[in-house]
């Protein structure tokens, strides 16, 4: 298989070749250039495979360099080490809890799988890479987990100042060593488009050997596609109509339930939940792509104006609204909502969800009570662990929530990042001035 760049089809990567540039030279996001379908006795036996070796086998079909078999195995068992249970809220509805990764959240598995593979790579290539990534909240940290103490890797995280929370600062900000938090004045979009130009200087490029680890890069996007067959797995009985809800704001999570339908998972339908950075929910119901600036809002991984993937999805399906519209609806929640919603899930369940996750079970309810889909399973993805939302926690439901061990540590380091503004000729001086 090879990659392809959304800007030009023409543009041809191999499997390595695309995660270690994470943006094609022209600028373009790389998708792959078909989606491999699995057979369907794959997902019939799927209650017969371990997490891991679903993700082996699906890793095959995406990854033809020549990887050896076992190496290939070690990568996937050192990335995936860590569990997806899907929590029964009711008879028709579960939650799909992907916070049991290091840094408690779904950005975990992208990240080391990303990792694994980069340093089995600079290994092979005896060289070094400079990783960019832009957060708005959770990547930041899974990603200076995930890269921490890799020999020949540096990594730059770039995050909106005051606009993660305080948890998300100090696990993205402790790290040290090959990892530099930089502070940037702006917001997500302000730190992506940073990125992304850095991607096509020159300059930058002759210095850096530069790669990113956003969601961008289609190595976020491949591992992410496991944790629904995964899900899919736990749903022991049998349902005409299964639904998913996906927390959505750079829209990489989405694309990758679209690559797991694609490769043969039945899917009926995805809901792109939406806060009031709805760029996409407005798509879905106008044809019409605008981005705007971005708003802040208690999900604050959602706060995404100019979501990148949307290219991806809108190449998946042949650019064409109709057929987007057939797997995929949207809608966008207000901040008010989303606490109300946190409430009522721990008042009827004793559920702790935490923001992202209740705009995502908004936005569920909300299409099961204008649709009416007949015999229905719906998995909301919990995204990150409630714990990283403590202070909106306490504030509405006078609770505080037990600080998880695998963060204790980081909450007792201190913070250290360099203040940057959003300028790209400044950022492009600092990153001169470092090799």
């Amino acid at each position: 298989m090879k990659y392809y760049s959304t800007n030009n089809q023409n543009l041809n990567y191999s499997f390595r070749e695309a995660i270690m540039r994470g943006l094609a030279s022209d600028g373009g996001l790389i998708m792959p250039q078909y989606i491999p379908a699995l057979k369907k006795s794959f997902i019939n036996n799927l209650n017969n495979l371990t997490f891991q070796e679903i993700a082996f086998e699906i890793s095959k079909l995406f990854i033809t360099d020549k990887i050896p078999s076992n190496s290939l195995q070690t990568i996937i068992e050192k990335a995936i080490n860590f569990k997806a249970p899907l929590y029964k809220l009711n008879s028709n509805t579960g939650i799909l809890e992907l916070f049991y990764g290091p840094t408690l959240a779904f950005k975990d598995f992208g990240a080391r799988f990303m990792a694994q593979f980069m340093n089995y790579y600079v290994d092979k290539m005896n060289n070094k890479i400079d990783i960019l990534v832009a957060t708005s909240g959770d990547t930041g940290s899974a990603v200076a987990s995930a890269f921490y103490g890799i020999d020949g890797i540096n990594v730059y995280i770039l995050y909106p100042s005051g606009m993660v929370s305080q948890v998300q600062e100090k696990q993205l900000t402790t790290f040290g060593n090959n990892i530099t938090a930089l502070e940037i004045k702006g917001s997500f979009d302000d730190c992506q488009n940073l990125v992304k130009k850095a991607f096509v200087d020159k300059e930058i490029n002759e210095k850096y050997n530069l790669t990113s680890a956003n969601s961008i890069n289609i190595a976020r996007l491949i591992p992410q596609s496991f944790y629904y067959f995964e899900a899919y797995k736990q749903i022991t009985d049998k349902y005409d109509n299964v639904i998913f809800s996906v927390p959505s704001g750079n829209l990489g999570n989405l694309t990758a339930g679209l690559f797991a339908k694609k490769m043969g998972l039945p899917i009926t339908k995805f809901i792109a939940a939406n806060n009031f950075n709805n760029v996409f929910s407005n798509y879905i119901k106008t044809k019409i792509f605008k981005s705007k600036p971005t708003i802040k809002t208690i999900s604050n991984a959602m706060d995404v104006g100019n979501p990148s993937n949307f290219i991806r999805i809108f190449k998946l399906y042949n650019e064409k609204h109709g057929l987007i519209v057939k797997d995929i609806n949207s809608s966008y929640h207000s901040d008010e909502d989303t606490l109300k919603e946190i409430k009522y899930l721990y008042k009827k369940y004793s559920y702790l969800i935490d923001p992202h996750g209740a705009v995502a079970s908004l936005a569920l309810k909300k299409y099961i009570k204008e649709e009416n889909p007949e015999n229905y399973y719906g998995v909301i993805l919990e995204t990150a662990h409630p714990f990283k939302f403590n202070d909106i926690l306490k504030n509405i439901l006078n609770i505080n929530v037990e600080i998880p061990d695998s963060i204790k540590h980081s909450l007792e380091q201190k913070k250290v990042s360099i203040k940057l503004s959003n300028t790209y000729s400044l950022f492009k001086e600092f990153l001169l001035s470092r090799g």
